[in-house]
C-alpha cells in the first residue's frame, strides 16, 4: 500500500481499479515553404478543418441540455472556434512566413499558450488549456491523426492521466468513473469545474503517478484530502467503504435543505444567494434553493456578442449589442422573479480578456493592476453605456441590483452614478419602460475599498465582499504561484480585520453588505463571516444546501464566539 499526495479539485471518494490513459499521439507538424498561389488552397483547409470540428461540437451541444456546465464549456471552444482576432493573426501569419498552414497553426497556438501560461495567473493557464485542446482538434484532422476512444474505459474506474482536456472530460464522466487524478491540471481549469458539477472526486498535481500506477491495480482516491491511495489493504478499504457510504447518506440528507430557509439554531435567518455566468444557470441556482443571485457575471455575453459579430460577418450595433444583452438579463430576472438578482458589470481586463473593435485589449506588463473591471468600463463608455441600457430595460422583469467591480475611489461611484442618470432619461425620453430605483452597490476587493468603505458606504446601495481579490492585493500573495501557495490565507488577521472594518461600516449607514468570494462556499469561512455579522452570502449553486445545514448547527451566540476567536 502506498498514499500519493497531491492538490484536491474536487472533493468526494472513490474506489475503483486505475485506467490509465494512453499517452497522446505526439503530432509530427510538417515544415516547407508555399507558393503565394497555394495560400488560398492552404486555407480552404484551415477553414473546412475549423467548420469540420465546429460541425462536431455543434452536433454534441444537441445532445446537452442548455442547463449543463458542459454546454457552456462547449460553447466557449465554439467561441474560440470563432475567435476573430486569433482567425486574423494566423491568416496575416500564413501570407506573410509562406510557411505551410499546420506549421503557422502550431507556432501561433504555442504563442499564445506560452503568453497565457506565463501571466503568472492561473485562470489565464487553463485557458491556455483549453486553446491547445480546441486547436488542437483542428491541427488532428489536418494530420489525420485519431484519438482515443473514451467508450473504452470501463464504467467504474479511476481515471490516471498526466493531464486532460475539457473536452474529452465531458465525453468521460458520461462513464460513470470513481475517480480522476492527473500530474497536471489546477483547482480552476474546467476539469475540476466538470467533476465537481458531476460530484466526481478529482485530485491533480501528482507527480509521477502514471509511472507509479498499474493497469487495473486497486486504488482508493480521496478528492477531499487530495490524495490517491494505492493497492489498499483490507482495513484500509473497508474504512472507505464506511466513509463513502456515509457521505452518500450525507448528500441525500443535503436535500432536504433546497426547500428550507437558510436559520441558525437560535432562528436567525441569512439570506444564501447563487453565483451564476449564464443565464442558464439561474435555473439550477432555483433548483439548489436560493434566495436570488449574488452575483451574475456578463464576461460571457460579451463573448457571444463577439461571436454574433464573427457569424454574421459583421460588426454589430450598440441598438444590436444591447438587445443580446437585454435578452440575456431579461431571462434571468424573468426566472427568479421576486428573488433579487444582482448583475455585475463588466469585469473585463486583468485575467478576462475580451477584445472588441469598441474594446480593445491593451498590452500591459501588469494586466491585473492596469486597465480592468470598472476603470475599464469608464475608459471605453459607449459600451458601458450600452450595458446600462440593457440593464434598465430589463430591470421591469425583476428585482434587480446592479454591481460595480474593482471600486477604489468615489470619484468612480459619483462618475458611474452620473452616467446611469443620463441613461435613465434617455430611455425615458424614448418611452422605454424602467424601474427608476435600481440599487447600484460595489464590490470591496482592495484593501483602498475596505478602508475607505465608510467615505464609499454613502454613495453605495450595497456592498459585496469579493474575497479572493480582496485576499491577495491585502497580502501581495499570488495563491497560483507554488512558490508562495503557502502563504495565501484567508483567515490572515489583516484580511479578517479588513472585512471585518468594511461591516462596520456598512451597517453604520444601514446599507446591506455581503460575500460574493470563494469564502462564501466553505464551512469553515462561512462560520466566521456569519460570526462578524455577515447575513447574506453568495457561493456556487451546490454549495448551498451545505452551507444551510452548516449555519443550522450553530447559535448565533456560538458563531460570534468563534469568530472573536478569529480576530482576536
Amino acid at each position: 500500500m502506498n498514499t500519493i499526495l497531491g492538490i484536491s479539485a474536487s472533493g468526494g471518494m472513490g474506489i475503483g481499479k486505475a485506467f490509465i490513459l494512453p499517452k497522446e499521439q505526439e503530432r509530427s507538424i510538417p515544415h516547407r515553404e508555399i507558393q503565394e498561389q497555394e495560400i488560398a488552397h492552404e486555407w480552404k483547409r484551415f477553414d473546412d478543418a475549423c467548420s469540420v470540428v465546429q460541425g462536431k461540437i455543434s452536433d454534441y451541444l444537441k445532445t446537452i441540455s442548455p442547463d449543463n456546465l458542459q454546454h457552456t464549456i462547449l460553447e466557449t471552444y465554439l467561441l474560440m472556434l470563432s475567435d476573430p482576432v486569433f482567425i486574423k493573426e494566423v491568416k496575416q501569419s500564413l501570407e506573410k512566413s509562406k510557411q505551410n498552414l499546420e506549421y503557422v497553426l502550431d507556432l501561433k497556438v504555442k504563442e499564445y499558450t506560452e503568453r497565457l501560461r506565463n501571466s503568472g495567473n492561473e485562470y489565464l493557464s487553463e485557458r491556455a488549456s483549453d486553446i491547445e485542446d480546441v486547436f488542437g482538434r483542428v491541427q488532428d484532422f489536418l494530420l489525420g491523426y485519431h484519438k482515443f476512444n473514451y467508450e473504452e474505459i470501463p464504467e467504474g474506474a479511476i481515471v490516471v492521466a498526466d493531464s486532460m482536456k475539457a473536452g474529452d472530460t465531458v465525453i468521460l464522466f458520461k462513464r460513470n468513473i470513481e475517480g480522476l487524478a492527473l500530474t497536471e491540471g489546477g483547482v480552476s481549469s474546467h476539469v475540476a469545474i466538470l467533476a465537481k458539477s458531476y460530484g466526481i472526486p478529482a485530485v491533480v498535481g501528482l507527480e509521477g503517478i502514471t509511472n507509479l500506477v498499474t493497469q487495473n491495480e486497486s486504488l482508493i482516491i480521496d478528492g477531499t484530502a487530495g490524495e490517491v491511495i494505492l493497492s489498499p489493504d483490507n482495513t484500509t478499504l473497508r474504512q472507505y467503504q464506511i466513509k463513502i457510504a456515509a457521505e452518500e447518506k450525507y448528500i441525500q440528507a443535503l436535500k432536504k435543505f433546497r426547500s428550507k430557509k437558510a436559520i441558525t439554531e437560535d432562528g436567525t435567518e441569512f439570506k444564501l444567494y447563487a453565483n451564476i455566468g449564464t443565464p442558464e444557470e439561474a435555473q439550477i441556482a432555483l433548483d439548489e434553493g436560493a434566495d436570488g443571485i449574488g452575483l451574475f457575471r456578463t464576461e460571457f455575453l460579451f463573448m457571444r456578442t463577439l461571436q454574433k459579430q464573427f457569424d454574421q460577418n459583421m460588426e454589430l450595433s450598440s441598438k444590436q449589442s444591447e438587445d443580446l444583452q437585454f435578452e440575456a438579463y431579461k431571462q434571468v430576472l424573468s426566472t427568479m422573479g421576486e428573488r433579487p438578482v444582482t448583475i455585475r458589470t463588466l469585469d473585463a481586463g486583468g485575467d478576462k480578456l475580451i477584445d472588441s473593435v469598441d474594446m480593445p485589449t491593451l498590452m500591459e506588463k501588469n494586466p491585473l493592476m492596469g486597465l480592468r473591471a470598472i476603470r475599464q468600463s469608464l475608459f471605453y463608455p459607449r459600451v458601458f453605456r450600452t450595458q446600462l441600457r440593457a440593464l434598465y430595460r430589463a430591470s421591469v422583469y425583476g428585482n434587480l441590483r446592479i454591481m460595480l467591480p474593482l471600486i477604489t475611489d468615489v470619484s468612480q461611484v459619483e462618475t458611474v452614478l452620473g452616467i446611469a442618470r443620463g441613461v435613465r432619461e434617455s430611455l425615458r425620453s424614448e418611452g422605454i419602460p424602467i424601474k427608476e430605483d435600481v440599487p447600484i452597490g460595489i464590490m470591496i476587493e482592495t484593501a483602498a475599498a475596505a478602508i475607505c468603505s465608510d467615505c464609499l458606504a454613502p454613495h453605495s446601495a450595497f456592498f459585496s465582499l469579493g474575497t479572493n481579490d480582496l485576499t491577495q492585493y491585502i497580502i501581495g500573495i499570488d495563491r497560483e504561484n507554488p512558490a508562495v501557495a503557502p502563504f495565501y490565507n484567508e483567515f490572515h488577521l489583516a484580511v479578517l480585520r479588513m472585512i471585518k472594518l468594511t461591516i462596520a461600516n456598512a451597517h453604520k449607514v444601514g446599507i446591506p453588505i455581503s460575500v460574493c468570494g470563494e469564502m462564501a462556499g466553505r464551512k469553515e469561512s462561512a462560520i466566521i463571516l456569519a460570526g462578524m455579522g455577515i447575513r447574506a452570502l453568495s457561493m456556487t449553486p451546490k454549495q448551498i444546501p451545505i452551507i444551510k445545514e452548516t449555519l443550522s448547527q450553530f447559535t448565533i451566540q456560538e458563531l460570534e464566539n468563534i469568530s472573536s476567536r478569529s480576530i482576536a
